[in-house]
């Protein structure tokens, strides 16, 4: 026999029931989550509006957000599955799949557009160079192995220097870039937006971007595909927020200053003076573009082989 306590604890799961309309589970309570690793860059911006308009819990999926100081930081998260996404470049996703498939890029993060250069190569304040010519031979600073590499290749190649005739220094450190440039030890080097903004502002001059070719410099949103395969509804959600979020952003723009300074993406000197640039609609890498990349890390010995653009490239998860 139950007790009249008894029987009312048996009822609840039944009024539950008849009140939802189906079968209730502990899972109902909660909303899918993911969480993405995030180096403080402009690109990621769209993911802190997202979270700041409350459009991931808009669209059903539970978002965190987690800060990174570095490219390495990031993908020993990835590596170790404390993470399940997060904004890189393709280059990235090729070395995370040359033994076998791991992670796939879903959508453009940022890239280069009219008036917004992406990238940016740049000469040092007193270094007597006023022409692409003048580097000839000259050492410039770069991150080896990465996508300032690659850009700086196709930059200078597209501008017509040889391949011997270009010479880098290794600076895989943005601060230490910008600050050897800035001082004069450094007669050149390639830096993303906005920290080359922060150089301009301390006597740097823009030689070369990479507005003419925005798709050698894009960022991509990227899961591990074994988050993919387990939650194809959550990244779904995730996307469709990310599009909300770009659109408000597109069409207001400034609203969004304060959180440059907050998630401090933008330099605290270049806030009151720096213009959010327009971010990409739903799109992905193309084909032609992940074939560049990989012949080109292939010549550099950066990949034994090429990888997979079909296994890679995911643009199926789109809103």
């Amino acid at each position: 026999m139950f007790s009249k306590n008894q029987c009312l604890i048996l009822w609840i799961p039944i009024i539950l029931f008849g009140l939802t309309g189906g079968t209730f589970s502990p899972a109902q309570a909660s909303s899918p989550s993911l969480t993405l690793a995030v180096i403080p860059v402009i690109d990621t911006l769209p993911m802190f509006v997202a979270q700041a308009e409350g459009l991931y819990a808009k669209r059903g999926v539970e978002v965190k957000l987690l800060p990174v100081a570095s490219a390495p930081e990031r993908d020993q998260l990835l590596q170790a599955g404390q993470a399940d996404g997060t904004l890189n470049e393709i280059l990235s996703v090729m070395f995370f799949n040359r033994q076998k498939i791991r992670m796939q890029a879903v959508r453009y993060g940022l890239m280069a557009s009219k008036g917004a250069g992406h990238f940016f190569l740049l000469t040092a304040p007193s270094s007597g160079i006023a022409k692409v010519q003048d580097l000839k031979g000259v050492e410039i600073g770069i991150a080896p192995g990465t996508i300032i590499e690659y850009i700086g290749d196709r930059l200078l190649s597209a501008h017509g220097l040889r391949p011997q005739e270009i010479r880098y220094a290794a600076v895989p450190k943005i601060p230490d870039r910008m600050a050897l440039l800035t001082s004069g030890k450094l007669k050149a080097a390639i830096l993303p937006d906005p920290l080359a903004g922060l150089a301009v502002q301390q006597g740097a001059k823009i030689l070369l971007d990479d507005q003419a070719h925005p798709q050698w410099g894009a960022s991509v949103i990227s899961f591990l595909k074994e988050t993919i395969d387990r939650k194809p509804m959550a990244v779904k959600a995730f996307l469709a927020a990310v599009e909300d979020a770009v659109a408000l952003i597109n069409a207001f723009p400034a609203r969004y200053k304060n959180l440059l300074a907050e998630k401090k993406i933008v330099p605290a000197p270049l806030i009151g003076n720096y213009v959010i640039p327009p971010f990409p609609g739903r799109g992905v890498t193309s084909e032609e573009e992940w074939k560049e990349v990989s012949e080109w890390a292939v010549k550099k010995g950066l990949l034994s082989a090429p990888v997979s653009y079909a296994e890679s490239v995911n643009p199926k998860l789109w809103p």
